[in-house]
């Protein structure tokens, strides 16, 4: 018999993700309070955004905080070949579907 040790990301009761390790866990769960931060933050905009669109927005955003802060510093894209983003897939069709996302 194994014994494996999870470290699972709950956010108002539910499970959001497990992972492996600790430092996995810790960043996800960092990422989602950067998501609901921007959340609130895009809720004032004067821009007429649905709520169905706010949560997925704002995942995206958090997700790819590097080149949104690139973007913001130096007013360009990052270049093709630069490395800003993990190379994990997008979990944020399936936070927002509300479906369990895969573990690491």
């Amino acid at each position: 018999m194994a014994v494996e040790i999870h470290y699972v990301v709950v956010r108002e009761g539910k499970e959001k993700m497990s992972f492996a390790n600790k430092k996995d866990a810790d960043a996800y769960d960092k990422m989602l309070d950067l998501a609901q931060t921007l959340e609130s933050w895009l809720q004032s905009a004067p821009v007429a955004l649905e709520e169905t669109q706010l949560e997925p927005l704002s995942l995206w955003l958090a997700e790819h905080k590097d080149t949104l802060a690139q973007v913001l510093r130096t007013g360009q894209m990052p270049q093709e070949g630069a490395k800003t983003q993990p190379e994990a897939e997008s979990n944020v069709d399936t936070i927002a579907s509300g479906r369990k996302p895969k573990a690491a």
